[in-house]
């Protein structure tokens, strides 16, 4: 048996992931990582509507890469769209666009035109445990 074909035991454990990522997005990552802290951890229907009415301009990517995401699960893993949630979330730095801005008395002001890397992850939730009906 080969190191490749022998699984660890947190592999075998661990729920199927689906991701989705986002390349070069033209937007600061921390601005992008704000909008990105209201939708860790929730249902993927649920941080769709959060994306949907935020006034941010980072919620619509980010919209965009969740929805990707819940598709690649969906189509590619076969999971339910319904049981998803956001496993993680997370806005790295990519390449800064150096550029310049003429200054008084001949000089340079250099201008930062930031992107960043979004990348996406939902996974199954684990079914609920379903409370015993309550009797009187």
């Amino acid at each position: 048996m080969t190191a490749d074909a022998a699984q660890s035991p947190a592999a075998v454990l661990e729920p199927a992931r689906a991701r989705a990522i986002a390349k070069y997005v033209h937007m600061s990552p921390t601005k992008v990582r704000r909008v990105v802290a209201m939708i860790k951890g929730r249902p993927v229907a649920e941080a769709l509507d959060i994306l949907r009415f935020t006034p941010h301009a980072a919620a619509r990517p980010l919209f965009k890469v969740v929805a990707s995401a819940a598709a690649n699960a969906e189509n590619n893993l076969d999971l339910d769209r319904d049981t998803l949630v956001v496993a993680a979330a997370y806005a790295d730095e990519g390449p800064t666009l150096k550029r310049i801005r003429p200054r008084a008395r001949g000089r340079v002001g250099r201008i930062h035109k930031r992107t960043c890397h979004i990348t996406i992850q939902v996974a199954q939730l684990e079914a609920p445990v379903a409370a015993a009906p309550a009797t009187e």
